[in-house]
């Protein structure tokens, strides 16, 4: 359980960047807090976790153990990932074996690529991205809180990752995480709030799966059908994708109904081949006239 009640959050005299905000985010469930860049989630999930301190209000109920991952993680290190994480278990309260055990066991959930003894400062984005979703899992937390924690991450750490949340939820733990897809929120929290211009508000308990929003499964291949090479899309942080699978001849996108279009657009503009649109009635002849509309822009 969390509670934050009238929290409002200003630097000096500057604007308010967040006002009289309560939010409430009960023991087993995945709380998301929705909205653009700039928006103050960030701001607000800093002061859930004790980091910043609110300029006005109270953060209740907060549980003892907390697991935080910021929405930047890029440490200057030239510690491995083991030697960081068996140094923050350490002082955490782990012993240097257990702490080094559970460092290891985390890294090969996560498929950490490259050597685990890597000087962390070496480390890709989405690599770096691992070993901050493993500091916040050495001991387990009653809250665990992910800024943007998708991003950066490849296709098999997103399933990784929705597990883990799903995990601590189920064993009485609360999770909270920010996004800025709708798709996003709906596909993995229970209730979702959404933040603009300082104010937050509860959109309310996420719609059950058989209610959600209808999704199609793109399949496409990196073969062009107009003579130039497609271009390596982030195909994460599209409108509407849920969730991305990747093989050696194209990608397959689970992408919302009404976000189909767009997605298929895109992908011909940038040089990809449709090989099967499924469960929607887009098909290859509404394909090839985005094609065609592609061209001629």
């Amino acid at each position: 359980m969390l509670r934050l009640h009238a929290v409002s959050k200003r630097y000096g005299r500057g604007d308010w960047i967040l006002r009289d905000v309560d939010v409430e985010a009960p023991a087993g469930e995945v709380v998301a807090f929705e909205g653009g860049n700039g928006s103050g989630k960030s701001t607000l999930l800093r002061i859930a976790v004790g980091v910043s301190r609110a300029t006005r209000g109270t953060v209740a109920a907060r549980p003892p153990v907390v697991g935080y991952v910021p929405d930047r993680f890029s440490p200057d290190e030239r510690m491995s990932a083991v030697a960081y994480l068996t140094h923050l278990g350490r002082i955490r309260g782990l012993t240097s074996s257990v702490a080094s055990a559970r460092a290891g066991r985390l890294l090969d959930r996560l498929a950490l690529v490259g050597s685990r003894h890597a000087p962390l400062r070496s480390l890709s984005k989405g690599n770096g991205q691992k070993v901050a979703l493993a500091q916040a899992l050495l001991v387990e937390p009653g809250l665990l809180v992910l800024d943007e924690p998708w991003s950066g991450l490849d296709a098999d750490a997103h399933g990784v990752l929705a597990e883990i949340m799903a995990e601590v939820a189920a064993s009485g733990g609360t999770v909270v995480f920010t996004d800025h897809r709708a798709s996003v929120t709906r596909a993995h929290a229970t209730r979702t709030y959404t933040v603009g211009k300082g104010r937050v508000s509860l959109r309310g308990p996420e719609p059950r799966a058989t209610e959600q929003e209808p999704t199609s499964y793109v399949v496409l291949t990196a073969r062009s059908e107009h003579g130039r090479e497609p271009q390596d899309l982030d195909w994460e942080l599209l409108d509407g994708v849920v969730t991305v699978s990747r093989n050696v001849t194209g990608v397959g996108v689970r992408v919302g109904r009404k976000s189909t279009d767009a997605l298929l657009l895109t992908a011909l503009q940038d040089g990809w081949s449709v090989e099967r649109v499924t469960g929607t009635t887009t098909d290859h002849h509404q394909a090839s006239n985005a094609a065609t509309n592609a061209d001629m822009r």
